[in-house]
């Protein structure tokens, strides 16, 4: 189970670890709240290259994936030189991508941030966006469509 209470499937979660550093600080020495994007950013190009479907090969497919929605809880403060560990996962796919993210620090495994976003597909010929997820990440994801 994740820390939201949902089932997570780990074939679909990934962590990337980073460094905080000074150019990621506010005036006030913590992280900047915009830096978060770039953070779960980073984790979510971790899964996608797990199931082989990240930006480059969507565009291949005739599908871009904009994100229209973008949640953030900050729970603690992360500052210089912290060490963080960023994890991401799928957790709904069919009509739309959805993806959960958890930071904690590296060395205390405190939970600091944690947030979502949701994606979906647009059609690149058309920029028609799709009502239900196209098959190619159904394909990705190793599992079929419920409708």
């Amino acid at each position: 189970m994740s820390e939201h209470g949902t089932p997570r499937d780990t074939r679909w979660t990934a962590e990337i670890a980073t460094k905080i550093q000074f150019y990621d600080l506010d005036p006030l020495q913590v992280v900047w709240h915009g830096n978060y994007a770039k953070f779960f950013e980073q984790a979510r190009c971790a899964v996608l290259d797990q199931i082989d479907y990240n930006y480059l090969r969507m565009k291949e497919s005739g599908y871009s994936w904009p994100i229209i929605d973008m949640q953030v809880r900050y729970l603690q403060p992360i500052t210089f030189g912290q060490e963080i560990v960023v994890s991401a996962s799928i957790v709904e796919w069919e009509h739309r991508l959805t993806l959960r993210y958890l930071i904690r620090g590296a060395a205390t495994g405190q939970r600091l941030t944690k947030g979502s976003t949701m994606q979906v597909a647009v059609d690149i010929a058309t920029q028609l966006m799709c009502l239900q997820s196209p098959p190619v990440l159904f394909e990705r994801l190793g599992v079929s469509p419920t409708w």
